[in-house]
């Protein structure tokens, strides 16, 4: 039996990954030094080939000058507030680009797409370890990020069970860490998840370690046995390629929330971004397929 480490769970996870049909790419190889450099720089955190790529075949009607036009405002999205960027490219993510095209003297709205919501099998899911970045002089490793189109929408922070000191919390600590030494990467964060390879728990970029929870069920309609990892089962269950995309789409919301400070008695308003636990996110599914079956639309 393989004795437990970091290394054994990032394994166990990329395996996960790889039996749900994501591409599985080695960290070190696609670096600019790399044997097969996707980036220009340790800068970049979006895999610009794909994104380009995906863009094209996405969006094959509209000229290439407004597809790279639409490129170019994902990538260079610069307010010193990381939630405000992580809102707008949320925005743009799931209701595309607005653009203006010219066609026979008459200018007209259109929007450019990142990701096939439609057809989730239409995307190209790449499951990255090592992904190391360098922002501001600091030197930071993700233990694993999930690419969707080449934009890095999920990351893994992972610690070893069998580590007394490598808890939940000291994982959700490191990505807290991240936050503060690599923004950008968390500019087009959609999904964070944190694992000592037992216990699994997801929540948003704004979420404290008590609003990080479980996913429970793979399919639905059973809940797991506590026999099954819960990192397991949240890569079968959430990280399905549609699962994932559709609480992308439909299932996260930016609310905001006022806060008085109680020795100033200012008011501020705060951006919270929220994401659907697994009941939620099955329970309002089944509902829609009643409603849709009660209705005769397929």
């Amino acid at each position: 039996m393989k004795k437990l480490n970091e290394n054994t769970i990032e394994s166990f996870s990329i395996d996960l990954l790889k039996a749900k049909k994501y591409d599985y790419l080695y960290g070190p190889d696609i670096a600019p030094d790399g044997e097969n450099p996707m980036r220009l720089s340790f800068e970049d955190v979006v895999l610009y080939e794909k994104l380009e790529k995906a863009v094209k075949r996405l969006n094959p009607s509209l000229p290439w000058l407004v597809q790279e036009a639409a490129i170019k405002t994902v990538m260079h999205l610069d307010s010193p507030d990381m939630l405000v960027n992580n809102e707008t490219f949320h925005r743009m993510l799931t209701e595309g680009i607005p653009v203006v095209i010219t066609k026979d003297g008459v200018e007209r709205g259109e929007r450019v797409w990142l990701i096939d919501f439609n057809d989730p099998w239409n995307n190209e899911f790449t499951v990255v370890n090592q992904f190391t970045i360098i922002e501001n002089g600091h030197n930071r490793r993700p233990d694993v990020v999930l690419f969707v189109n080449g934009l890095p929408l999920v990351i893994f922070e992972l610690k070893n069970a069998a580590d007394e000191n490598a808890t939940l919390q000291s994982a959700y600590r490191q990505i807290e860490t991240y936050k503060q030494q690599i923004p950008s990467l968390f500019t087009y964060n959609a999904l964070v998840v944190i694992s000592d390879g037992l216990e699994a728990r997801a929540g948003s970029l704004s979420a404290g370690f008590s609003r990080f929870t479980a996913w429970k069920s793979e399919d639905g309609e059973n809940i797991a046995s506590n026999l099954v990892s819960e990192l397991e089962v949240l890569v079968n269950g959430m990280l399905r390629k549609d699962t994932l995309l559709d609480l992308i789409q439909s299932f996260t919301v930016f609310e905001k929330q006022k806060q008085e400070d109680l020795k100033t008695g200012l008011t501020s308003i705060k951006t919270v971004k929220k994401i659907a636990a697994y009941h939620q996110y099955y329970a309002v599914n089944k509902a829609v397929e009643s409603t849709l079956r009660a209705t005769g639309i397929n």
